[in-house]
């Protein structure tokens, strides 16, 4: 008899449980027996947050621990809101279920390299243009009707000043160096004005960054093709999802910077000190925002002094 899904309270608590497979892929194999579904090719996922195991070449098993549902709801809820609505691939739902109040999916898996993989090899002239797409696709999904994605908890508001009590604590934890973080008071100051905690919102990933997209290669170069993980799902100002690409992928070159922006639908007349601002306090707001580790510049601390200058770094169009 396979044995039970045990329970987990926290992420601490169930790591290492998500690192050693032999415990839990009996229980995934078991799943996928259960709908008939056959493990020809499988392969453990080492990353990311859930069980997630490729059964073959087109399907992936991606379970969830229980206090982790509201991952769950979300990458159910946004497949299904952006199924069709996109140029390029999104995962398809195959089943659904649970197994011992962990809640599961079935769903397509796309063809392409990961960007994790094919990113740092890439010419540069097809990192603008996969910069250009990723801008596209930013603004393809926030045409999207949020539907049911729009009452996510919390909703920007509240999850925004929340971000704003704790953001000075959070930056000193993680090292950011004294001269940013003296600005950061001003900055905070501005924020909800900055970054408009009402309006109407967007659906947001949070997360364009390699690990999540797919891309393929035709006779015009790579091209980004597929995007996935969609477990950190909210609704809120669009400029959000620039971040990951700005600050993980663009590194201040004016010509990646640019090729993003445009995709997004951006002019470089856009591109004031009003939004550079606004993207700062986004990027310190944001909820995986750690500048100490994510700022692809080398050298970035000595060439910026203060917050002003690391915005004209980053974004130097």
């Amino acid at each position: 008899m396979t044995a039970a899904l045990p329970a987990f309270t926290n992420y601490e608590a169930f790591s290492p449980f998500r690192g050693d497979p032999a415990q839990w892929l009996p229980i995934a194999y078991d799943i996928a027996g259960g709908h008939g579904l056959a493990c020809t090719m499988s392969h453990v996922f080492a990353t990311g947050t859930n069980l997630v195991l490729a059964l073959d070449e087109k399907l992936i098993l991606k379970i969830f621990p229980p206090f982790l549902r509201g991952q769950f709801a979300s990458e159910r809820s946004t497949l299904a809101q952006l199924r069709g609505k996109l140029r390029i691939a999104i995962p398809e739902i195959v089943v659904e279920g649970e197994r011992d109040g962990w809640p599961y999916l079935v769903i397509t898996r796309l063809e392409g390299v990961l960007g994790a993989d094919a990113w740092p090899s890439l010419p540069e002239r097809d990192k603008e243009h996969v910069l250009a797409g990723i801008g596209e696709t930013i603004a393809q999904v926030q045409r999207v009707p949020a539907g049911p994605l729009a009452r996510i908890e919390p909703g920007w508001d509240v999850f925004m000043r929340g971000q704003i009590a704790g953001c000075r604590a959070r930056h000193e934890r993680f090292g950011l160096p004294q001269k940013f973080l003296e600005g950061l008071d001003e900055l905070l100051r501005d924020a909800a004005e900055l970054i408009a905690l009402d309006g109407p919102p967007v659906i947001l990933t949070g997360e364009y960054i390699p690990e999540n997209f797919l891309l393929s290669r035709d006779n015009a170069g790579w091209r980004l093709s597929g995007l996935i993980d969609f477990g950190d799902v909210m609704t809120g100002r669009g400029e959000y999802d620039l971040l990951g690409p700005s600050v993980l992928m663009a590194g201040g070159m004016p010509r990646r910077v640019h090729s993003l922006f445009a995709g997004f639908g951006y002019s470089s007349s856009d591109i004031t000190p009003d939004l550079k601002r606004r993207l700062m306090a986004l990027m310190l707001l944001h909820r995986f925002g750690n500048p100490t580790r994510q700022i692809c510049i080398e050298g970035w601390q000595q060439k910026s002094a203060n917050l002003h200058e690391l915005q004209d770094l980053l974004w130097p169009i």
